[in-house]
Formats: structure tokens, C-alpha cells, sequence
């Protein structure tokens, strides 16, 4: 296990106000499941079919139409709940939620309100390198998604698309432990990254897959303790949602729009009304939707087509000796394992296919320290300039393990390597095989390196009085020799060299 330090909130001081204010966030973050069938019937999941094509009767709500649920969704879920931590419900059931939107035909959303199917549950944060915090999951419940309106395409009329309509989604509900923008950014990333290891959410916030709604409140120092130590929600303000956020940076904006919005509500002496709001990137501000709903407004009931789902403990069991390792085990074993630090383990792990790439380097390299180096530096650094992902690396884990690997053995130089590994960027090839073609292995023979020296030293009489009075300047002689093989010759022989002729 890595050595945390698990420590209390650290709350986010709004700047310019008159007294200090303290940040309460809770976050309900919607996970779609990452399934080829929605919730209860057949019909495709498919991103970017033609609107209305992956459309089934119990997703259009013709008469008669009954839901039939589907058991991948539910292990998906169960997976998610067990990578979290959480209490798996062996009994749970399905409520109606009724509103009236164009894009709900049904007129209501199946959902799970009173008996979930995941518990109580937690996320370790990362906040710094050694620094962790712990956020509570409330619970996980399954749902269905909306379809879509879409109110940009004619000046007079709204269109639907329903594709969308039935696919599963994990309602993932925190505890109001969330104290700041960045801690919340930092909540949603550990989260996504969690159910992208799982492969229960492929995470992608662009396309919708991942969004979060924010609960957002400020209260006074002192109230979040007594919140702490009573549980009782009146030492909290009154809280407004910020729904379907799929940015990081926009969760960040939008937390610190809003606080400061309340605030200024407060000190005017007014009172913050609670409502849900959407927040508008381009003016950077939150703006008010609807009023805040409770419970009874939407009139909750069960499910009459649908019976209580249960489910077998040994079946939990399987799927719980399933899980792959996840994000903070694979650190811990990177730390420990390879003996890198800790930030540099949180890099590799930080995306699944990352730490996937880097693992089949160092296997091929035999040095994990020296393959991490590369990994990041090199490797990633110049995806990143280019916008690719590890997918798309022209470098295949075999061929830069076998660049680690000439440089580990002294076949080449440090500075031979960055050429190298260019060659086989943008050319491919054989590392080995283009390091004899181009002649560019490593001078070790110490009798070619030390007549190098001496033809240096013989031409420069006056830097080697001023190198033999200031020893620091030795490292001009290092220069010249590696110019004079063209970067060649091994450093640490040069030095050796160099320092012994000099008489330093």
C-alpha cells in the first residue's frame, strides 16, 4: 500500500466578501452503462445511429409494451458498486418517477429511489502526490436515460430523438464531502477513471456518456463540522444544482460562479432559494431552469411491470473475483514493483491503456525506473504535442523497450537514444537494426576516446591552465569530445578521461 495521508477538507475561502464563507458540494454524477442493449429491451446503444433508428416498442411506449430487464446492465452495476467499496443490495426494486418531457414517452422514468441496488460506498481523491481524501457514495441506482430535444435546427419547431431513451445509466450519489472546484474536478476524474479501469463507462463526457450534476451550498466556518458530527442537513445553506456538467473545467467555473452568486444573495440580506440552474460557459454564469423538485412532486411509486430484483450473494461473489486491479492498486504496485515515485505512478496509471503500454515496456526493458522515463518524457511528452492518444503512438511498446534496452547495456548515448527514438517515431523500424545500419552505437574503446582527449588537449593549452585552476570548467573538454565523435562516445568514459589527463 502506498503511505496516504488522509486529510480533513480543506474548504474553498471565497476572496471579496465580507465575512468568510465555506464550500458544501455534493455531486450526482450519471454513468452511462457501457452496454450493446439498453435497460429493458434489445435496442442498440450505438452512438451517432440516425435519430429514431435504435428505437424498440418499450422504448416508444406503444400500449402493451413491457419492460424485460437486462442482466448485463445489472452486473455492470454491481461491478461498479463493488470497485467503489459499496454495499451490494441483494434486494432492490424499481420506482416510477412521473414527469412530462417531449423526449420521456412513457410520461415517467423507471428508476430506484427507495431500494437501490448499490449502498454506501467511497472514492479515495487524489489531490498531491502522498495527499488523499475520502469522499462517501451515498448510493448507485440504476435509471433510465432520457431521449433528446433538439431545438436548433428550425426556428420554429423542437425535434426528438429517442435514441437515447432507455439506455442505463448509474446515478453515482456522493455525500456532501466535497469542499472546493478543484476537489470536485478531482472527485469526477478518480470517479471516471474507476469505471473506465471497471470497463463498466467508457467515461466519455463529450458524447454525454458522463455527466454530473452539482449540488452547490456555502455556510459559515464551524457549520460543516456540526454537519459532520450530527448529520443534520439544516447546518448547511440551501443548496442549488448545476445539472448536466461534462467538463472538468466548466464544473470547476461554474462551483466558483455560483458560490460567489450565493454569497452575494446572503450578504445583501436576501435568501438563496433552492432550484436547479444550468450553467452557460460563454458568459461564464449559472442561470435558473426550474424550480427544485423533492420527492413527492415527481409521485414516486413502484414499478407495477417490474418485480423486485434479487440476486444471489455467490453471484455477487464472482463477479467481485473478477475485478481487475484497480487504479490505486496498480500505483501501489508500480511504486513498489518498478520503484518509481509516486507521481510518476500516478501518470502511468492514470489511463488504463497508459499504464497497459508502459507495463509491456519495462517487462521488455528490464529496467522499470528507465522505462517510466521514456514512457513519459519522451513518449508521452510528444503525443501531446501532437494531440494523439497511446493508441495511436507510432512507437510500439516493443520497440521502445528495445531503445531502453541499448541504452541500458551502453550500446548508445543518452543523446544517441533522442535520435534514435525520432528515426523510429516518424520512420519505424527495428531499433537495434537501425542503431548497425547508421552506425550510431555507442564509442567505448577508451584508446579511440583517450587520443580524442589528448588531440583536444594538445589544442587548447590556455583552457587547460584555466580548467586546472577552476575544475568546473573541465566539462568544456566533455563537450568538445563528444562534438569530436559526433556524440559518441561514452559520457561517463569521457569524464573519467578527461578528469585523469587534467590531473584534477
Amino acid at each position: 500500500m502506498l503511505d496516504l495521508t488522509y486529510e480533513s477538507p480543506k474548504p474553498k475561502v471565497i476572496a471579496g466578501a465580507k465575512h468568510d464563507w465555506e464550500l458544501v458540494i455534493g455531486m450526482e454524477v450519471h454513468a452511462q452503462v457501457a452496454s450493446n442493449a439498453k435497460l429493458f429491451s434489445g435496442a442498440s446503444t450505438r452512438f451517432g445511429a440516425e435519430p429514431n433508428s435504435n428505437v424498440a416498442f418499450v422504448d416508444a411506449a406503444m400500449p402493451g409494451m413491457l419492460p424485460v430487464i437486462n442482466e448485463f446492465c445489472v452486473e455492470q452495476a454491481v461491478r461498479t458498486g463493488l470497485g467503489l467499496k459499496a454495499q451490494i443490495n441483494l434486494w432492490s426494486a424499481f420506482d416510477r418517477k412521473n414527469y412530462f418531457y417531449p423526449d420521456l414517452p412513457q410520461g415517467y422514468q423507471i428508476s430506484q429511489l427507495y431500494h437501490p441496488l448499490v449502498g454506501e460506498g467511497e472514492i479515495l481523491v487524489d489531490m498531491e502526490p502522498g495527499i488523499a481524501r475520502l469522499v462517501r457514495i451515498e448510493r448507485i441506482h440504476m435509471e433510465q436515460d432520457a431521449g433528446k430535444s433538439i431545438h436548433d435546427m428550425d426556428p420554429a419547431m423542437s425535434f426528438v430523438d429517442l435514441n437515447r431513451t432507455g439506455v442505463c445509466l448509474m446515478e453515482i450519489v456522493s455525500r456532501p464531502d466535497i469542499r472546493g472546484p478543484e476537489e470536485a474536478a478531482a472527485y469526477v476524474t478518480k470517479l471516471r477513471q474507476i469505471l473506465r479501469y471497471l470497463g463498466t463507462c467508457d467515461g466519455n463526457m463529450q458524447n454525454g456518456n458522463l455527466r454530473a450534476d452539482v449540488n452547490v451550498s456555502i455556510c459559515r466556518p464551524g457549520q460543516y463540522e456540526k454537519y459532520m458530527e450530527t448529520q443534520d442537513f439544516a447546518h448547511l445553506g440551501t443548496r442549488c444544482e448545476i445539472k448536466n456538467m461534462n467538463s472538468m473545467r466548466f464544473i470547476q467555473m461554474a462551483i466558483d460562479y455560483e458560490a460567489r452568486r450565493q454569497i452575494a444573495i446572503v450578504e445583501a440580506g436576501g435568501e438563496v432559494v433552492q432550484e436547479t440552474r444550468l450553467y452557460d460557459p460563454d458568459k461564464n454564469e449559472t442561470r435558473s431552469m426550474r424550480s427544485k423538485e423533492e420527492a413527492h412532486d415527481y409521485r414516486y411509486f413502484p414499478d407495477p411491470d417490474l418485480l423486485p430484483l434479487e440476486i444471489e450473494q455467490e453471484w455477487v461473489d464472482e463477479i467481485a473475483a473478477n475485478l481487475p486491479e484497480l487504479p490505486d492498486a496498480k500505483k501501489a504496485r508500480f511504486v513498489l514493483e518498478f520503484g518509481l515515485s509516486e507521481y510518476d505512478a500516478s501518470v502511468l496509471t492514470a489511463d488504463l491503456a497508459n499504464a497497459g503500454y508502459f507495463e509491456q515496456v519495462a517487462a521488455g526493458a528490464g529496467d522499470g525506473k528507465l522505462a517510466a522515463n521514456w514512457v513519459i518524457n519522451e513518449l508521452f511528452g510528444r503525443l501531446k504535442k501532437e494531440d494523439h492518444s497511446i493508441e495511436d503512438s507510432p512507437v510500439s511498446p516493443a520497440q521502445l523497450a528495445a531503445i531502453v534496452r541499448l541504452i541500458k547495456s551502453d550500446a548508445i548515448s543518452g543523446k544517441i537514444a533522442k535520435d534514435l527514438f525520432e528515426i523510429v517515431y516518424t520512420e519505424s523500424g527495428d531499433p537495434e537494426e537501425i542503431v548497425e545500419a547508421r552506425g550510431m552505437k555507442q564509442v567505448t574503446d577508451t584508446g579511440a576516446i583517450e587520443q580524442a582527449v589528448d588531440e583536444i588537449i594538445a589544442a587548447n593549452p590556455a583552457q587547460v591552465e584555466k580548467a586546472q585552476a577552476n575544475p568546473k570548467l573541465a566539462g568544456w573538454f566533455v563537450g568538445q569530445v563528444m562534438k569530436a565523435t559526433g556524440g559518441k562516445a561514452n559520457p561517463k568514459a569521457v569524464n573519467e578521461i578527461v578528469t585523469a589527463k587534467l590531473g584534477l
